[in-house]
């Protein structure tokens, strides 16, 4: 159950019931539990309005909400705002509702889409570094959200695998990567390599550059041994970057790169100009915002145009992604999202604008996001400066996670140690990058990445596998544990039924606003909390109702951590 939602329809009844007029309670969850749960601050406006006491009219609300079953006090405080403290009963009544329902008390949206996730999106012929980590994890998580939430979701990779880049690898490939045989063998480091030195060569030698030049038009025009050549440089990269997301446990529904839309990007052009949305310059086709009318004012404002086009003709990302919108809205897409770092903000407000005046009507949103950045306090790389790959990053991890694993003496056999590592290193990695408010930077420390203490990802688990042994201890299944009902009467008790109870508001939550954190700092929540009710309250020694609602408790815990853990893409060990 959606407990704010719940709240706030019932507070917005008491004030249209009482005060005669419809209007939103404004609520939100209280800053010290002292006071109460929730907090209701829409009746001073309404005062206000009105022109009377805002605790007079408060009190009126107060009134009517104390004869509802679910409010145990609601009280006037401050200048005339309301203080709710839900009633004990009610709470272990909607707990022990949720051990009954396959969802874990959260209700699927009333309001489902058709939403494409656009995320990851690496480049063909590189490997996939550390810039990648947080598009691929926070990307994944919010694919596994929405969907929980009763969407149709679509993850898609929208891969770099087409423009000039490709005429330097094949020029490259010929002048000192082995001919075109050669590229039967190469792997994607040296594929790397081959760009690496063909772009440097370029721009100290004009001859190089012209024939990467002609080698890119044989190559757009549809020249056969360099579309060989081409299809070779995409699989040797799929086959790589395949192997980084098989250890991620991410996949992808759509794989439509920037190559699918290469032949509708004329059209594209050509709608711009005869809307006149776009006009010549210089030999480039380009947006001017400000001299458009009907422009939001931010973008009005703007002197840096939209290029479309270049002036030899060749298309850029701006074009693409126009054209990836109206492809996506002839497919009944809802929504879009872009998991892309927070520094193209204004592509993508240059590319909504330009959406928005081609008439196409969907919701699109640029999901951004801070800097991965090493103990210095710049980008993470490796000693020698270069961008750390991606698979180097989670082999370090897992090597630090075995070694943990083993000095902990954890209750792991000897041949299971590499699974555990594995499991516990990734979902290290997973957890420290989604715990934090995604529009920040934040510093990735290997020598805090495997704790099984505080806010991280192996505690998490480690929480959870604790959780489990319980109910070993007992021979129960906290799957199919759901008593009847639940009594709650220790303080330690009510603030972990508080604490779950609000599970289904913060997934919701999660998903809409795209903040996995939401969800990593319940389940943190729900871990320390646990805690201090099972030092506080014994479960399996208790007798009787007791026991029976404590255990209930302890199932509700584990059920919302491997829940939660596998909606961020962390795996949950049964045993640890």
């Amino acid at each position: 159950m959606r407990i704010e939602r719940f709240l706030d329809a019932l507070a917005s009844k008491a004030i249209e019931d009482t005060l005669g007029v419809k209007a939103p309670a404004i609520l939100r969850p209280t800053q010290d539990p002292k006071h109460g749960d929730y907090q209701v601050n829409g009746v001073m406006p309404l005062a206000k309005q009105q022109k009377r006491p805002p605790r007079e009219l408060a009190e009126k609300v107060a009134e009517a909400l104390r004869s509802h079953e679910a409010i145990a006090e609601a009280t006037v405080a401050g200048p005339g705002f309301l203080n709710i403290r839900l009633a004990d009963a009610w709470i272990a009544a909607r707990l022990a509702e949720s051990l009954k329902d396959a969802r874990d008390g959260v209700p699927e949206t009333d309001a489902k889409q058709k939403i494409v996730v656009d995320y990851s999106s690496p480049n063909i012929a590189k490997q996939m570094h550390v810039g990648h980590l947080r598009s691929t994890i926070i990307g994944h998580a919010l694919v596994q959200l929405l969907r929980f939430q009763g969407h149709e979701v679509i993850g898609d990779n929208h891969l770099g695998d087409w423009g000039t880049q490709y005429g330097l690898l094949i020029a490259g490939l010929r002048a000192f990567g082995g001919g075109d045989a050669a590229v039967a063998s190469l792997s994607l480091a040296q594929l790397e390599g081959i760009y690496v030195e063909a772009k440097k060569r370029a721009k100290d030698d004009e001859s190089f550059a012209d024939e990467a030049r002609r080698e890119l038009a044989k190559l757009q025009s549809g020249d056969a041994a360099n579309r060989a050549l081409w299809e070779r440089f995409v699989a040797i990269t799929r086959a790589e970057n395949d192997k980084v997301y098989e250890r991620l446990g991410v996949s992808f529904e759509w794989w439509k790169g920037e190559s699918f839309y290469e032949p509708m990007l004329p059209g594209v052009v050509d709608e711009l100009l005869a809307k006149h949305l776009a006009r010549e310059d210089q030999g480039a086709i380009c947006v001017f915002f400000n001299e458009l009318e009907n422009v939001a004012n931010k973008l009005a404002k703007q002197k840096t145009p939209f290029l479309i086009r270049k002036k030899d003709g060749a298309f850029l990302y701006s074009t693409t992604d126009i054209a990836t919108v109206e492809h996506r809205k002839s497919l009944g897409v809802d929504r879009a999202i872009y998991v892309v770092d927070s520094r193209q903000s204004q592509h993508f407000e240059q590319l909504f604008g330009v959406v928005q005046m081609l008439g196409i009507t969907m919701q699109l949103e640029h999901v951004g996001f801070g800097m991965v950045l090493g103990s210095s306090g710049t980008a993470l790389a490796t000693r020698e400066g270069n961008a750390l790959t991606l698979a180097s990053l989670l082999d370090e991890a897992e090597a630090r996670a075995a070694a943990v694993v083993r000095e902990a003496g954890l209750d792991i056999p000897d041949d299971q140690i590499a699974n555990v590592a594995r499991a516990v290193g990734i979902g290290a990695v997973k957890y420290s990058d989604l715990r934090q408010n995604r529009l920040s930077d934040y510093q990735f420390d290997f020598e805090k990445l495997i704790e099984f203490k505080g806010n991280a990802g192996p505690y998490m688990q480690y929480a959870a596998a604790r959780v489990l042994s319980i109910f070993r201890k007992a021979a129960l299944d906290e799957r199919s544990f759901a008593p009847a009902s639940m009594t709650l009467t220790e303080p330690a008790e009510l603030a972990l039924a508080r604490q779950l109870a609000k599970f289904a508001d913060v997934v919701h939550a999660a998903a809409d606003t795209c903040q996995p954190h939401l969800l990593t700092d319940h389940l943190y929540a729900v871990a320390r909390d646990f805690s201090t009710f099972y030092e506080a309250c014994p479960v399996l020694k208790a007798e009787g109702p007791t026991r029976e609602s404590r255990l209930a408790l302890t199932a509700i815990v584990v059920r919302q951590l491997r829940r939660g853990l596998a909606l961020l893409g962390i795996e949950v060990l049964e045993r640890m």
